[in-house]
């Protein structure tokens, strides 16, 4: 017990949040077995479930597909109008031989990359990912390291692509948390996001609906896509806009495609429902102070870039609690802006917000003399929590 809590005072200060009610709402249960949901605007998480567990991407690597596609037209490497050729390849594992998700190309015909997308986000059509893979890069599982580089870059730390169209691979793997990150990032592509909502495509005089079940209900999901791995059952991602509020929902391990746009609408309707905006800290309000050894100054406040607002329970919000976590001590200089922690905010013993923070001002380096004090200070403090952490009888 001893060594747990020197760690917690050398590398974390509590700020105590007042509370908002004094009984907390009951937990709310899904019937997926992963499942992770944020509400946008705050970057709240309303729920999780076994949310960093490996899982098959499955038909979801499509939405990976598409980042890549929206990321290389933000660039500039890509257009709408540049086109691609339809290989046998493509044809023969993605189009109408293989008689799975189709946007239907002609074989050795050429696509545009904006009906290619039309037919990836409304149709998930395998064909239409493997033209865009083959098309932007060399080959579909070149642009599968593509698309895991890509993970890496929007904040995916662990998952793994291992082709275009969520084929089945055995090296592919994601988490329901990273599929909301990943959903988030594709929601900024404003104009090219849109297609995710069309409600139906009609390519090569084949007309298709909208493989998204969760559009046709009419209760403001605007995207993104289901997905199916043998053994794993049933997965969708979702985002949802209503009255100003979006939320991003990732499911997995359901066990049906009606449980999954049931339990889907369930928890989105919950989420809608349930919850309301609560400020915690004002914009450029000082959370809390940093140490600092061998300055002008022994601390430094820590501030938020943006005020700290937290979605919580309407009707029983539990009592909210935040933590300032940074690397002890911190050494002058110090740079006024520098990145020195991360708050995480809790709901009862939930944590469901975290965001970095910055230092407030900058700290010079103190005089020979006060350095040297600081110096002594340390190593002190640093000998008395070794010889805490070494000896048998600190618990």
């Amino acid at each position: 017990m001893l060594k747990r809590l020197l760690v917690s005072l050398f590398l974390a200060a509590t700020a105590g949040l007042p509370a908002l009610a004094q009984t907390p709402p009951a937990a709310f249960e899904t019937k997926a077995a992963q499942a992770f949901m944020i509400e946008a605007s705050t970057g709240t998480i309303l729920l999780a479930k076994d949310e960093n567990r490996p899982i098959s991407p499955a038909s979801l690597a499509k939405l990976m597909t598409m980042d890549v596609v929206f990321d290389a037209i933000r660039r500039g490497q890509i257009t709408l109008d540049t086109d691609y050729p339809v290989s046998e390849n493509a044809w023969r594992t993605g189009g109408a031989p293989s008689r799975a998700s189709t946007m239907f190309a002609a074989l050795k015909s050429r696509v545009r990359v904006q009906d290619l997308i039309q037919g990836v986000a409304v149709q998930q059509a395998n064909d239409g990912c493997i033209i865009l893979a083959e098309g932007m890069s060399i080959s579909d599982k070149e642009f599968a390291r593509r698309m895991t580089q890509h993970a890496r870059e929007i904040g995916m730390p662990k998952a793994v692509f291992g082709n275009s169209t969520g084929l089945p691979d055995a090296d592919s793997k994601v988490s329901v948390r990273e599929l909301v990150t990943l959903a988030q990032d594709l929601q900024k592509h404003q104009d090219l996001y849109k297609y995710f909502a069309q409600p139906d495509f009609t390519w090569n005089k084949i007309y298709q609906r909208n493989r998204n079940p969760l559009l046709p209900l009419s209760i403001g999901v605007d995207g993104l896509g289901t997905g199916f791995a043998e053994g794993e059952g049933f997965s969708i991602v979702a985002s949802i806009e209503r009255n100003g509020r979006r939320l991003f929902l990732a499911l997995g391990g359901l066990n049906s495609d009606k449980e999954r746009t049931e339990e889907a609408r369930r928890v989105l309707e919950w989420g809608l429902g349930n919850f309301q905006s609560q400020r915690v800290f004002a914009d450029g309000e000082v959370i809390g102070r940093a140490s600092v050894y061998g300055g002008s100054a022994s601390s430094v406040g820590l501030v938020a870039k943006t005020p700290v607002d937290v979605y919580v329970p309407a009707n029983n919000p539990d009592r909210l609690s935040a933590r300032i976590v940074y690397r002890w001590p911190l050494a002058a200089p110090v740079e006024a802006g520098y990145q020195a922690g991360t708050l995480r905010v809790f709901s009862g013993s939930r944590l469901v917000r975290e965001l970095p923070l910055f230092t407030d001002a900058a700290v010079e380096r103190g005089s020979l003399s006060r350095r040297a004090l600081d110096a002594f200070v340390e190593l002190t403090e640093s000998l008395l929590f070794s010889w805490l952490w070494d000896s048998p009888t600190a618990t």
